[in-house]
């Protein structure tokens, strides 16, 4: 029976034309356009994605109904979109660089404002600086530990309602207590009251105190440094109720106090911060441990920093140090330093080996009176010896290379008298002062009087001038900032060729900077020659070292030892922070694992919807095709019957 009626079917369309030919024709065209894939009409929809998420959809495909024409559309549109929000959604490293920019930002505006002493989070320590000639007392403050093991506390100093620092100093200094060391704690007394008057009074007893004493109570006998030191430890807690114990109270080496002022220099530029991505200031540094792989993190500065008596240089020593010989590690062992930042000793992140040695008599001032000494010293023997009395009075005196042009100037010592005038040759000086560093010949691994110096990489390192190196370049010379060796010689040149007269002329004119009087003109010529060769000969600094930089502030403001005191003294406090922390993670971790997988399951959803959208439209396809064929089907069947073809 079927083969029987699929043979009339055959037949009735071979003699369709001759029945009817007009509805043979409609037949023919509505069968041609609707079951011919080259000329059905799409609908295509692309994007800037990959060419294998290119889709196109035929309208027909769709036409079945119109409620799946709804379902197909929005399940299309909904699966773009998520792909579409995934590509724009931001990577979590790229909004922590922009997190970690913002917040520095905010610090520094932060950093302008008033202390919100009101802040019950908000801790605060002192530190009180016992110099030589006087006493200045710091206030600081720190919001509590993030947890994260390897940061470090963030302090800042504290400002007043005036947005003024938080510091008071006095005078004399407390070495001159030697004889009546009984007066040391009323001494500190008004500074403390000071501190007290802006920390809150509910803060006070978890307040640290901590009293550091320099350079004038170093050169006391050490009886009396132990007397003074006794009466600050039993009155301090009957009149303050500040966190303070023995240990607090001490007198600091000169190692100490450059090892504190590296580490203020390189918390205030964020040298300890994490180094981001693609940052180039980045160095690797060794340990002296086999355990213990190398750490890249970001690069530290080196310090100079020449006074009127002293010199002094820091600088951290990334590579682990060799030495040539017993003695020579036995010598190093008291300039080198190596210790811990970080919030645990676990965490090695933060540990640093510096390079600290201070020069006595080697600053400015103090350099050119051993200079004006030798003058003395060589005239009166030449004189002596030779009969010649160059020098020796005021008709015939000595050419002075350091002293510029037309400048006459006189210099005594053990009741001798040495005239000298100004000859303005800086080259000429710059020979005459270098057998004053004190250099060991053809020695690369030492430095100024032949104390050792630790290696420097002057192709990856960075080091900031301070006090003399600035004024040297400032004051007179108006170059401070970058320094230019040869930017700086012909200027040093130019100075003391010109002749005294014009000096003063300029001075008059207030064409040097504020601070510059007739002294810095008189031996601006000496302490840039000085300056030159202790950095270039006794330091060994190349010529063409491109990453020295002179200043007086840091972002505005003077950077003091005492931060970097205070960050070293209680950089194991966030401990119990840590731990809390600690305890937290381990409770949230499944937290932070499914956060994880939710990246991919969100991508397995959208490959998911994609492959039911591309079956479903497949499915659309058949059931469309099969409607086509049952339609042409009954048509011929309704010409077989005699029925007419409904137009």
């Amino acid at each position: 029976m079927h083969e029987n009626k699929m043979s009339r079917l055959r037949s009735n369309k071979e003699f369709l034309p001759a029945l009817c030919p007009q509805r043979t024709e409609q037949l023919e065209t509505c069968s041609h356009n609707t079951m011919s894939p080259g000329h059905m009409a799409r609908l295509s929809f692309a994007c800037l994605l990959p060419a294998s998420w290119h889709f196109s959809l035929s309208l027909s495909m769709l036409s079945v109904t119109q409620r799946q024409r709804v379902i197909g559309i929005v399940s299309f549109f909904t699966c773009f979109l998520l792909i579409f929000l995934a590509l724009l959604r931001p990577w979590p490293w790229s909004q922590a660089i922009r997190n970690s920019r913002l917040e520095k930002y905010l610090d520094m505006v932060e950093n302008m404002e008033a202390t919100d002493t009101e802040d019950p989070s908000l801790n605060f320590g002192v530190v009180v600086d016992c110099g030589s000639s006087g006493s200045r007392v710091f206030v600081y403050y720190w919001p509590p530990h993030n947890g994260n093991p390897h940061s470090l506390l963030d302090i800042r100093q504290m400002k007043d309602r005036n947005r003024i620092p938080v510091v008071k100093k006095i005078k004399p200094g407390i070495s001159t207590l030697a004889s009546t060391p009984d007066k040391a704690s009323d001494y500190l007394q008004p500074l403390l009251s000071f501190a007290a008057d802006h920390i809150p009074k509910k803060k006070h007893k978890e307040t640290l105190l901590y009293i550091l004493c320099t350079a004038g109570m170093r050169l006391l006998p050490e009886s009396q440094q132990v007397a003074i030191l006794e009466d600050l430890n039993t009155d301090i807690p009957l009149q303050f109720d500040f966190l303070f114990s023995s240990s607090h109270a001490e007198v600091i080496s000169g190692k100490q106090e450059g090892v504190y002022a590296w580490i203020g220099i390189n918390f205030v530029l964020g040298r300890f911060d994490h180094a981001e991505e693609g940052e180039d200031t980045v160095v690797t540094v060794t340990t002296d441990s086999q355990t213990q792989h190398p750490v890249s993190r970001k690069r530290t500065v080196g310090v100079l920093d020449m006074g009127g008596a002293s010199l002094q240089i820091a600088y951290e020593v990334p590579t682990t140090v060799s030495f040539a010989s017993p003695e020579q590690e036995e010598a190093a062992k008291s300039v080198l330093a190596e210790f811990n930042l970080g919030c645990d000793v676990q965490h090695t992140q933060h540990v640093y080996r510096v390079y600290v040695s201070t020069f006595l008599g080697f600053g400015g001032n103090m350099a050119r009176q051993r200079y004006e000494d030798h003058l003395i010293n060589s005239t009166v023997y030449r004189s002596r010896m030779t009969g010649d009395q160059t020098g020796m009075s005021a008709t015939s005196p000595s050419l002075d290379p350091c002293l510029p042009v037309g400048l006459t100037d006189t210099v005594q010592s053990d009741g001798q008298t040495v005239f000298l005038r100004g000859q303005g040759d800086w080259s000429r000086c710059q020979e005459v002062v270098r057998p004053f560093l004190g250099k060991t010949n053809g020695s690369t691994s030492s430095s100024l009087g032949g104390v050792y110096q630790a290696p420097i990489n002057f192709h990856n390192s960075e080091f900031y001038g301070f006090s003399e190196f600035y004024y040297c370049m400032e004051d007179v010379l108006r170059i401070g900032g970058h320094y230019n060796s040869t930017k700086y010689t012909r200027a040093a040149t130019d100075y003391c060729a010109t002749k005294w007269s014009t000096l003063k002329q300029r001075l008059d004119s207030k064409l040097f900077t504020s601070q510059t009087d007739l002294h810095r003109l008189k031996y601006q010529c000496f302490k840039s020659a000085w300056m030159y060769e202790v950095l270039h000969t006794g330091f060994q600094f190349p010529k063409d070292y491109p990453n020295l930089k002179t200043a007086q502030l840091v972002y505005d403001k003077e950077v003091q030892w005492t931060l970097g005191a205070i960050l070293f003294k209680i950089r194991f406090l966030p401990l119990r922070d840590l731990q809390v922390e600690a305890f937290r993670q381990s409770h949230s971790s499944w937290i932070r694992f499914s956060f994880v997988c939710n990246h991919y399951l969100i991508f397995a959803c959208i490959l998911v919807v994609v492959l039911a959208i591309l079956l479903y439209i497949l499915r659309l396809r058949r059931i469309h095709r099969r409607e086509q064929r049952s339609a042409a089907t009954l048509d011929l069947l309704w010409v077989e019957e005699g029925e007419p073809l409904k137009s």
